[in-house]
């Protein structure tokens, strides 16, 4: 993911703010003071303000100190804290968690603001604890199910309906996962480290799990390995797999570490197949890779298949096959190596009928050649053989920061085309099967589940580093449903801020496309409206006089009559299926929320990120979250619960 750009636009809109203001007061221990020094020389740099997938400061405030202190040891930004003692990550994390804006201070706008313990609200319980009962309106993974079709044949509710929905219950919750829902029952993992399963008519918790760090939509399965028959599995951002009984909320196993490369991670969903889940994993190298010091870059993608009753892996594919070797010294003096890259985002797709998994991959690293990023690979259920890998964008070597020419950067620089769409494997109205595949290039994919194939392929967006096809698309049995969001392309529609040239992009094309899934064939076209929105977070920009992005990045969900889709500025809208019309549409930023979990006046925000869930005569998807777009984020985000008529 390109970051300059956005790192232009943060300047731009804060030089476009009028108001005068004063700075903010802030209230530090000793070790927080300290803290504060060690931050502003080794993380400010991403994190204030915030660049590309990196939470922002104040969204840091809603980690747990432990979790600020795992990720410095063994974790993500452990390359970025070498030589930095236990104490000096102590006084970090005290910096990040403590410190409290004065009571007569009034921060500038896009300004850090610690959340106040009010906003992190109160776990209400429920007065029942009923067992789980399976529906035919559940949603149970991200792609609710194996072919990640994100198509909820037994909504609950009827397409007339759609236009009555109404928020019934909202609650907050700093960097909330997608939710998944069996029954009476909502799953949800999120950035504070709490695990949530809550009633999902009402929002009140039926159980609460502290310190897991997980941000990743818990699947939910039948099983005899849990003691209630309903297990749930999470990937944690310490490169472990945790199992627990759906039920009680009791772990049942936690894997061993699945990747000691620290810069690791879980972003994509693990995906359960028979007795294996499957575990895609990511990386922060794009931004470790900023230091001179750092031996760019050793990270490979990779999936790996754990045994569903134990945890214990059996085996493990990295997509990225050719050999790791050292390369050459850079202008610090710093050996390279590579090749490296092919992080996979999302979840893979699973495809019972073959015995193979699909996962798309992203962007290399280095220059070193590489056939497996910007990928879609098929790879051998039983035994992690790589069947079949289909690269579409050769060439695409990237890491942050390459517009300040930084030592350890590729020659040419790529143009950071990463799949972070889930493959989608669709059967055909002549009974043949089709994997479609979605690129920030802002072109759509159909190739050969057999071979891998390429059938057809379709430019629907104009493309960027932030552009195009993002976080996912949607099926029905009939139509492909792709969802663009050009984001960098649409900052020329910002007042006051000066339209992006650098990379010479293409005017966007936001909005909601149906493609005919057998030829890639456009069926029709909605471009995302432009409306009105409210910033009311950490991330505000309507400051600039409406800075408003209309990108439309989420993964989009179908169910009969209606696509789901969200917008970067908090729009979240239902389409006809069949013409593209929309049919109804509310403005998540327009108010603000009364959540079940106490907290008093909670904005909405962004809607970017792995959308909506449709279950049980119910709709459901967070407001606020901090996307890549890096915009319209609120370090608490709301989930809000739409019923017909808000009953």
């Amino acid at each position: 993911m390109r970051v300059g750009v956005l790192t232009a636009f943060a300047a731009g809109a804060i030089g476009a703010a009028v108001l005068a203001v004063s700075s903010p007061v802030v209230a530090q221990t000793p070790a927080s003071a300290i803290g504060e020094t060690i931050f502003n020389a080794r993380c400010k740099s991403c994190h204030e303000p915030a660049m590309d997938r990196a939470p922002s400061r104040v969204a840091l405030s809603a980690y747990g100190a432990a979790q600020i202190v795992q990720a410095m040891t063994n974790g993500v930004m452990s390359p970025m804290a070498q030589g930095l003692s236990q104490s000096d990550k102590d006084a970090v994390a005290a910096y990040l968690t403590t410190a409290q804006v004065g009571p007569d201070a009034h921060p500038a706008p896009g300004a850090a603001r610690p959340i106040p313990a009010a906003a992190r609200g109160v776990d209400v319980m429920c007065a029942t604890n009923p067992p789980i009962h399976e529906t035919p309106t559940d949603w149970r993974s991200v792609g609710l199910d194996a072919n990640s079709s994100r198509y909820q044949p037994n909504p609950g509710l009827k397409a007339a309906d759609v236009s009555k929905l109404q928020v019934k219950w909202s609650f907050a919750m700093s960097g909330g996962s997608m939710p998944t829902v069996i029954g009476d029952w909502l799953f949800i993992t999120n950035r504070s480290g709490k695990f949530y399963a809550l009633d999902a008519k009402t929002g009140c918790v039926q159980w609460v799990l502290e310190g897991v760090g997980a941000r990743t939509t818990p699947a939910i399965v039948k099983s005899s390995i849990s003691p209630s028959g309903w297990a749930t599995f999470i990937g944690e951002r310490t490169r472990t797999v945790r199992a627990f009984d759906a039920q009680s909320g009791k772990e049942i196993w936690k894997s061993a570490q699945i990747e000691t490369n620290p810069v690791a991670g879980i972003t994509g969903t693990a995906v359960v197949s028979g007795d294996q889940l499957f575990v895609p994993l990511t990386s922060g190298e794009e931004p470790a890779a900023r230091q001179p010091n750092y031996p760019c870059c050793s990270f490979r993608g990779s999936l790996v298949a754990l045994d569903l009753a134990t945890g214990k892996t059996q085996w493990k594919t990295f997509v990225v096959t050719e050999p790791l070797h050292p390369t050459h010294k850079n202008s610090a003096g710093t050996m390279m190596q590579g090749p490296a890259g092919g992080a996979i985002w999302s979840a893979p797709t699973a495809d019972l009928k073959r015995g193979l998994v699909y996962v798309a991959t992203g962007d290399s690293y280095t220059d070193e050649p590489t056939t497996g990023a910007d990928a879609i690979v098929a790879i051998e259920m039983k035994t992690g053989k790589i069947r079949w890998s289909t690269q579409v964008t050769e060439k695409d070597n990237f890491i942050m920061g390459c517009e300040d020419k930084l030592p350890n950067c590729p020659t040419p620089v790529g143009p950071d085309y990463d799949f972070g769409a889930s493959p989608i494997l669709f059967s055909l109205a002549n009974g043949k099967q089709i994997v479609l595949a979605g690129q920030k290039s802002g072109i759509a994919y159909g190739m050969d589940p057999d071979t891998g194939k390429l059938i057809w392929k379709t430019a629907v967006g104009s493309g960027s580093a932030l552009g195009g096809i993002e976080w996912g698309m949607a099926t029905d049995r009939k139509r492909l449903f792709v969802a663009i969001s050009d984001v960098i392309n649409l900052f020329d529609e910002v007042p006051g801020l000066p339209p992006v040239t650098a990379d010479k992009l293409a005017p966007g094309k936001p909005g909601l496309y149906g493609l005919d899934p057998a030829t890639g064939k456009v069926l029709w076209s909605t471009p995302a409206p432009k409306a009105p929105c409210h910033y009311a977070g950490d991330r505000s920009r309507d400051y600039a006089k409406g800075a408003c992005i209309r990108a439309q990045s989420a993964a989009p969900s179908a169910m009969p009559g209606a696509v789901f889709s969200g917008t970067v500025d908090g729009w979240f809208r239902a389409y006809d299926p069949a013409s593209g019309k929309i049919i109804w549409s509310f403005s998540t930023t327009a108010q603000t929320y009364n959540t079940v979990n106490q907290v008093k006046a909670q904005p909405g925000g962004s809607i970017d990120g792995m959308g909506p869930a449709i279950a049980g005569g119910m709709v459901y998807t967070m407001s606020g979250f901090q996307g890549a777009a890096n915009t319209g984020g609120n370090a608490v985000n709301v989930l809000l619960a739409f019923s017909v008529d808000g009953k």
